[in-house]
């Protein structure tokens, strides 16, 4: 069934109009594997009953769990109203509830238990039959990747993943997209080899946030940047994924991947891609991948990788007037562990509009602050107008998306002192999110979720982007598996003392948001 259009003056229940989520669902049921895990309890979930409390979803909707727990059906419905109730962004209106909860199924099995996925088969159709979800079910597999193989055979075998008379299956995978391009191939063909490649929605939450969409709006919706988006009047860019967090619980998981692997290889690249594409012929998934693909195609690496690369793990020390252990000695770590917490790369784009513009990622765990940014530098301009003294204190013009924590766009550019004399320093104007619009932006799995069950997948990376992303950091990797222990850096900096030098060589230094 296609994708109900909101007209003008819909408006459901107790609920304004959103012009920004402006489609429903189709009859559909949303099936969790991992359902036990924080992302469900905490992301997933809540995201399925905003989106219903927010009229985005059909009356019949379905949402079925399963896990290896030994739940009935009640039993996983109070964990979800208690997830909602923990985690929603929307209030808690009971008819929603109500009308969500009579939705609700639970299968309890292991992935390797075909009796299970036959029970699912079986659950799937009765809630075809009574709720009217028209054999349209789409499958988020909340699990590690080493079992998607697993999981996506038993839907193979138990015939879930066959459409049929106009029935949609979907699939939908979290990252990590493989740990480099030999296992993300290996993925990708055994995912591909059960679902149609348009029947795959690989989710990088990043890409469902507000600050991120806006990229494509505030270069493509306005006159104002384009003249200026290219290596006559860009200096650099810098994209940045800093936390003031260490790795924590997540130890286990964390070793041996790495802050190149666990962020740059997909949300960094990605934020990459959407700042340098060219404009696309329209927002359709397939224009907007072209566009992605041939910026990630173009990118290069350096020659020396000892000189534009740089990795660290942060020491124990004070941050934010606590002492807090060092990244070997947290709780499960190897403590001979060679793995980075701070990553930061040189990369240049080999095309006609970026040509010699430098773009540098950086992601790391117990920096300054948290936050995630893209920088664009200008060049500076000409002063000759201007004795040196009158502007020491002006820097280069920059052009600042914020991805978080604050959403929004700053513009710094240089400005007169008032008082006698021309003195100019540098200004900012800002736009904020939560200044400038009343609503709250949804939060980027609703976006994400609505998507899959419309099946509009303009922002979701196909294989193709992820190999394009592995084949960049892959020689990364394999050159710093032959350089030993990573160099330390203090909690609450800014990183290691190398990658400070990587932007000094160019003459430039890192932003301090």
């Amino acid at each position: 069934m296609a994708p109900v259009e909101i007209t003008r003056d819909f408006n459901p229940l107790r609920l304004p109009s959103d012009r920004r989520l402006n489609r429903i669902a189709g009859p559909s049921a949303l099936v969790i594997f991992g359902v036990t895990g924080d992302l469900a309890r905490k992301k997933l979930m809540p995201a399925v009953y905003d989106l219903a409390n927010r009229g985005l979803l059909p009356p019949g909707f379905a949402l079925v769990g399963f896990a290896r727990r030994e739940w009935a059906t009640q039993d996983f419905a109070r964990e979800v109203h208690d997830a909602v109730k923990a985690h929603a962004r929307t209030p808690f209106d009971e008819d929603v509830w109500t009308q969500l909860s009579q939705g609700i199924r639970f299968v309890q099995g292991d992935f390797d238990d075909d009796d299970a996925f036959d029970r699912l088969g079986a659950t799937l159709r009765e809630l075809d039959e009574t709720r009217g979800t028209m054999g349209n079910h789409a499958f988020y597999l909340s699990i590690p990747p080493k079992s998607f193989p697993q999981v996506t055979e038993q839907l193979r075998r138990s015939g879930l993943a066959e459409q049929r008379n106009g029935q949609w299956r979907r699939v939908v995978i979290e990252k990590p997209f493989g740990s480099d391009l030999a296992s993300a191939r290996l993925l990708n063909n055994v995912v591909e080899s059960v679902f149609p490649a348009d029947s795959v929605f690989r989710i990088d939450h990043y890409l469902g946030k507000e600050t991120v969409q806006n990229i494509l709006a505030l270069r493509f919706a306005n006159q104002l940047w384009e003249p200026i988006w290219n290596a006559r009047s860009v200096d650099h860019v810098q994209i940045t994924m800093a936390e003031d967090i260490g790795v924590g619980g997540r130890a286990g998981y964390y070793d041996g991947i790495g802050a190149a692997r666990d962020v740059i290889q997909n949300h960094l690249l990605q934020l990459l891609a959407l700042t340098a594409m060219e404009e696309p012929v329209s927002f359709d998934a397939k224009d907007l991948r072209a566009e992605k693909e041939k910026i990630l195609s173009a990118v290069r690496i350096g020659s020396d990788l000892s000189l534009t690369t740089a990795r660290g793990q942060y020491s124990s020390g004070w941050q934010g007037g606590e002492r807090v252990i060092g990244f070997l000695e947290e709780d499960g770590m190897d403590p001979h562990s060679l793995t980075e917490t701070y990553a930061a790369i040189r990369l240049g784009i080999n095309t006609r509009r970026w040509s010699g513009v430098p773009f540098y990622l950086r992601a790391g765990k117990r920096l300054g602050r948290r936050v995630t940014e893209i920088a664009v530098v200008f060049t500076r301009a000409p002063q000759y107008l201007f004795a040196e003294s009158q502007t020491s204190a002006l820097g280069q013009n920059a052009l600042v998306i914020r991805v978080q924590p604050d959403e929004g766009v700053t513009i710094r550019f240089g400005s007169k002192v008032p008082g006698a004399g021309m003195q100019v320093r540098d200004v900012t104007m800002d736009f904020g999110y939560g200044h400038a619009f009343t609503e709250a932006s949804p939060e980027a799995y609703e976006r994400l979720i609505l998507d899959v069950l419309l099946g509009d997948p303009p922002l979701f990376p196909r294989h193709e982007e992820v190999e394009l992303s592995w084949k960049i950091l892959d020689p990364i990797e394999e050159f710093w598996a032959g350089q030993g222990q990573p160099e330390q850096y203090r909690p609450g900096t800014w990183g290691p003392v190398s990658a400070d030098a990587l932007l000094a060589r160019d003459g430039r230094v890192w932003r301090r948001p």
